[in-house]
């Protein structure tokens, strides 16, 4: 095990947290404000959940919670201000980043990464983030990760951030050429058929949305691959006729077996939110299929036993999960640099 304490900020269902304990790490604790996360949480990650809202966490609440060796401070502070689907929204949660930083300058971490949207590395709060962390004498470095090429079947990108007091900092070089993309196939193939609105016997989580008769029409009208456009103009929406709605030829789309998946959003169980449906069934993807997508293990656990699925708070909680894979990646880069801290002490 590697010799440091983790606490993970924003933590979720545990995605960022099972990548960093796959890759023997100890996670102290997580922190986040939704209390529907705590059960698959702490049920996969072995880990105490605390249900706080950051603008109340202190670094005296938070210090105890680091043990021995070097601490590490992880998290996503929730994207959505910035995020391409609320640029110009008003929102108070454009403060939760100055709230992440407040809590490093409180608890002063030897490392630190954050895991974010791409359109966050436009705004002017990023920017105000990465100079406080330099004046404060941290190495810091970021870039915009492709994330096929780490693993995940995901068209996904997303903005990683390290920091460290030691010495440069970086993730660790791309582990899949795209000759070795995951695809959907490899991600979800081996899943049992199931039809719209049906739920597998021995999975209650490999369950997919009921579909009206229209949209029935609709997805079998979908061939692999394809979207509305390749719909009879009786099955099509008003809005696609209008050219604002052409731009939007992803929504009611399948995907195909052996390309990427599209970026998961927490409606990725919806076919009219996006390419979610599934390559060859009738259907939007499942509720377990979207987690396999996010690349949690097969065995994760999302619900408690004999208690009814919340599947809109769930499907909430895939979308904004940190994938696992990147996770795992996270891990190495900083189990990487603290290899070479370590060397480095030890030849001088």
């Amino acid at each position: 095990m590697v010799d440091c304490s983790v606490i993970d900020v924003f933590c979720g269902i545990g995605g960022l947290t099972h990548g960093f304990i796959k890759e023997g790490f100890r996670v102290n604790a997580g922190y986040d404000l939704d209390e529907s996360c705590r059960f698959a949480y702490e049920r996969n990650n072995s880990v105490t959940f605390v249900c706080k809202n950051i603008e109340e966490l202190t670094g005296t609440q938070l210090l105890p919670k680091f043990d021995k060796g070097l601490k590490v401070l992880v998290g996503c502070a929730p994207c959505q201000p910035f995020s391409k689907y609320t640029q110009g929204q008003k929102t108070q949660k454009w403060k939760l980043l100055k709230e992440f930083l407040r809590i490093i300058t409180e608890v002063n971490p030897d490392i630190i990464s954050m895991e974010n949207v791409p359109e966050l590395k436009r705004q002017h709060a990023f920017r105000s983030f990465v100079a406080a962390l330099r004046k404060a004498e941290y190495h810091v470095s970021y870039r915009i990760v492709f994330c096929p090429e780490y693993g995940v079947p995901q068209s996904r990108r997303r903005l990683v951030l390290f920091a460290s007091r030691f010495a440069p900092i970086s993730l660790i070089p791309k582990t899949h050429p795209k000759t070795r993309y995951r695809s959907v196939r490899q991600a979800i193939g081996h899943m049992p058929r199931i039809a719209a609105g049906e739920q597998h016997r021995g999975d209650r989580i490999h369950k997919a949305r009921n579909l009206n008769d229209i949209n029935l029409k609709r997805i079998r009208a979908t061939p692999e691959g394809g979207g509305w456009a390749d719909w009879k103009p009786e099955l099509m929406l008003k809005c696609h006729s209008k050219a604002k709605g052409k731009t939007y030829r992803s929504v009611y789309g399948r995907m195909r077996w052996d390309d990427l998946a599209p970026t998961l959003t927490t409606h990725c169980t919806g076919i009219g939110n996006g390419r979610f449906g599934h390559p060859s069934q009738d259907r939007a993807i499942s509720l377990r299929e979207a987690a396999l997508l996010q690349t949690f293990p097969r065995w994760y656990r999302f619900a408690p036993p004999r208690k009814p699925v919340n599947n809109k708070a769930l499907a909430r909680q895939l979308g904004n999960a940190v994938p696992v894979r990147l996770g795992r990646i996270i891990a190495r880069s900083i189990r990487r640099h603290i290899l070479e801290i370590e060397r480095n002490s030890e030849s001088k």
